[in-house]
């Protein structure tokens, strides 16, 4: 899930770029933009930060079983051991 306080930010922003006259719209299109913002980053399927952090962690923990296997495995493959 995004943030909500970075798209007010965002959306704060654009409205500010609402040109001299149209201020009257600017909070209608400060919810428009939030929306809109809100509406597109949803269909693009991200991650939170924690739920990547998660799978940083869980990736680095295989990565080392998997060295530590493969050191495993090469002292008992034939000529690496003494002999």
């Amino acid at each position: 899930m995004v943030e909500f306080r970075a798209l007010d930010e965002i959306a704060a922003r654009l409205s500010a770029l609402v040109p001299p006259g149209f201020e009257g719209a600017r909070e209608d299109l400060t919810k428009t933009f939030r929306a809109t913002l809100q509406s597109g980053l949803g269909k693009l399927n991200l991650v939170t930060r924690e739920e990547f952090e998660v799978q940083r962690l869980v990736l680095l923990r295989t990565r080392e079983k998997l060295d530590a296997l493969a050191q495993k495995v090469a002292a008992l493959e034939p000529g690496s051991g003494p002999g």
